[in-house]
């Protein structure tokens, strides 16, 4: 199956896996090539490299999505029909951005986002990247036109976490522990009319921090905006499960990845989310002539010498074991997952940091080479 026929009729695609697979590569190389076919495209990322960057012109990548300039693609020979954006993710701006579209006027907001324990929590409220990962995409799905958006995951030790992310929010504002805080009477309230007490004086006096009014108006101020909060989670976790969204788990073909590609899948299965396919990347493919054919061997001596001639067959013999890996593992994961729709990316010559290598990853996702 290509790349084409798995997002047909597709809005949202979301690269998935375990971290050090190239997702931030695959979900670029995905995007450049919806864009390439005519489509107004946006690829979130979470850390892009250096160099691919700024190959993209990117330099100055930040919250919100930038036109790449089509005339680096023709450099390549790439006819980008389309638009493609591109924005790394801001887990604290994408926060702020929140609070701004929730606050109920000017003055919640800006008392909101000054207030010290806002800033000290505002991270970890957001379930750090998975939240506003999701939050991000719900907003540039709600609010522009693009045909296609394309999520690459922050890289996570566990699978739960993406996915719960919407549920852990709400659970968050919905805790025992915070609506003693933020109920009429309760102890935002006391403090409030309580005044300042001895130790928060001294340490008021100590730091000239008034700790005791900052926590006051943050829970009186967050009380307001909680079932905005919800209400967003709510919409983000729908869009997750939308027909018109699809999951692409990415692993490279070591088996510790390939087993957290079959428990991450089951992980989408159990929860309903929709599964598109698998994308190994990086794959070692095995060359002919075999290990075992003399003939080869024989030439190498008489053009390079015996010294020279053994150096490269050990390369290939270690080439060909490490390609009889792979697929061993890449059966494994069929086996696992029973058949899925799967893609194999070859392990290029040297790591993709230009446009070059992306139209090159793209080629494999698009082409033949792909596994029904």
């Amino acid at each position: 199956m290509r790349i084409e026929e798995l997002l047909e009729g597709k809005r949202v695609c979301i690269c998935v896996g375990a971290g050090g697979v190239g997702k931030t590569t695959v979900a670029a190389a995905i995007a450049m090539g919806a864009a390439a076919n005519g489509k107004k495209v946006a690829v979130v990322t979470i850390d892009p490299a250096k160099r691919l960057a700024d190959a993209l012109g990117l330099q100055e990548l930040d919250n919100q999505p930038r036109l790449v300039d089509r005339a680096r693609f023709a450099d390549y020979g790439i006819d980008l029909g389309g638009e493609l954006w591109a924005m790394m993710l801001d887990s604290k701006a994408t926060f702020d951005e929140v609070i701004e579209r929730l606050a109920p006027d000017l003055k919640t907001r800006d008392e909101i986002l000054a207030n010290r324990i806002y800033q000290q929590l505002s991270g970890a409220v957001a379930g750090s990247q998975e939240y506003t990962a999701i939050a991000k995409l719900y907003e540039l799905n709600l609010e522009h036109e693009f045909d296609l958006l394309v999520l690459d995951t922050p890289p996570s030790p566990n699978a739960l976490d993406f996915l719960d992310a919407p549920d852990r929010l709400t659970q968050f504002f919905e805790g025992r522990a915070l609506q003693i805080f933020l109920k009429p009477g309760g102890f935002a309230a006391k403090i409030v009319g309580r005044g300042t007490g001895a130790v928060f004086s001294v340490l008021q006096r100590v730091t000239g921090v008034d700790l005791l009014k900052d926590l006051s108006l943050f829970f009186l101020s967050l009380g307001g905006l909680i079932d905005g909060f919800k209400d967003r989670a709510q919409h983000a976790k729908e869009l997750l499960t939308d027909p018109t969204t699809t999951f692409l788990i990415v692993s490279s073909p070591e088996r510790e990845p390939i087993d957290e590609a079959i428990f991450f899948w089951g992980r989408l299965k159990a929860a309903g989310m929709p599964f598109g396919a698998v994308i190994v990347n990086r794959v070692n493919v095995a060359y002919s002539p075999r290990s075992s054919d003399q003939s080869w061997v024989d030439e190498l001596k008489s053009q390079l010498g015996e010294k020279l001639a053994t150096k490269v067959r050990r390369s290939f013999v270690e080439h060909q074991i490490m390609a009889e890996r792979d697929q061993q593992n890449i059966n494994h994961l069929r086996h696992e997952m029973g058949q899925p729709a799967l893609i194999e990316v070859p392990a290029l010559d040297g790591d993709v940091h230009d446009i070059g290598g992306l139209a090159e990853i793209h080629h494999y996702l698009s082409e033949a080479t792909s596994k029904p």
